[in-house]
């Protein structure tokens, strides 16, 4: 009898537990980034956040993993920094000064699509059968119906930004899979952060506020830093360990979903019709795009 991937298992209570912190701490940065902007300003925002994950995750990957590997890989690595984390957490953080959380969390929900797009326009080899090709319809119907709804001329150039984080999202997961995935993982990770802290520092100590952030806006910042950026990626790890790469990335459609509900409820955003509407086509697109063709017989 052969034996059993991960992917084939039931979820374990472990499992379980793993997927649903995930499910709402990669859906909390987006109200997050709404509270810290009121005393922080995107630059020094994003550069806290990246300094106290690499605080944090450096010194657990120089103690478990080799790190000679990555830095040997050190051009992959920077390509990947700047197309995972400094140029789209600036962007997010920009774009959040005009447009709620609730819609950026909704235009970044559309990385799986995205990623079928790239995937048709590099030829990857993987077969994208008409579930994938109507998934993707859908989802870009539901873009076309979020911003039909909620564009205008004051957000045009912040929900541009949001997408141009999808792209990123997107564009992040091949440069690994396809230019570091021998690497360890927690190595791949801790260094990015470190080497876009280090990049973003002098233009951060430049613009600090002159008087200190709200209680508030620290608290949002630390806990940017400290769980959604280092303690997610400990659980995010485990996470992959636990029920594998495929099913761990499900926590895409929930992450959307708790990112409306917390700027509804905590900040007063309005649900409206085009974020209602944009968000059903969007996860129904997402889902079917992200769906592997069935294999020929």
């Amino acid at each position: 009898m052969e034996p059993h991937s991960v992917e084939d298992l039931a979820v374990s209570r472990r499992g379980l537990v793993l997927f649903i912190a995930m499910c709402v701490i990669w859906g909390i940065p987006y109200l997050l980034i709404k509270v810290a902007l009121k005393g922080l300003g995107p630059v020094d925002l994003v550069f806290v956040r990246l300094a106290l994950g690499a605080v944090l995750l450096v010194p657990i990957a120089l103690s478990r993993v080799d790190i000679r590997p990555v830095l040997g890989r050190w051009r992959w690595i920077a390509a990947y920094t700047v197309i995972e984390m400094a140029l789209p957490w600036v962007l997010l953080s920009d774009a959040e000064l005009r447009i709620s959380s609730s819609l950026s969390g909704l235009l970044v929900s559309t990385v799986p699509l995205i990623g079928v797009v790239i995937g048709l326009l590099t030829h990857s080899g993987e077969r994208h059968g008409w579930r994938r090709i109507l998934g993707l319809g859908v989802g870009l119907v539901g873009v076309g119906v979020l911003v039909g709804f909620d564009i205008s001329s004051s957000t045009f150039g912040a929900i541009a930004e949001v997408l141009v984080v999808a792209v990123c999202y997107a564009v992040g997961p091949y440069i690994i899979n396809r230019k570091l995935s021998d690497l360890p993982a927690l190595g791949v990770i801790a260094s990015s952060l470190l080497l876009a802290a280090v990049a973003y520092a002098p233009a951060a100590l430049i613009q600090l506020p002159h008087v200190w952030p709200s209680g508030q806006a620290v608290a949002a910042v630390i806990t940017l830093g400290v769980v959604c950026t280092a303690l997610a990626f400990l659980i995010f790890f485990a996470l992959i360990r636990e029920i594998g790469p495929v099913r761990s990335t499900v926590i895409t459609y929930v992450n959307p979903a708790v990112a409306i509900t917390l700027g509804v409820i905590l900040l007063h955003e309005r649900l409206t019709v085009g974020i209602g509407v944009g968000f059903v086509l969007i996860l129904c697109g997402s889902v079917l795009a992200a769906r592997a063709a069935p294999a020929r017989t």
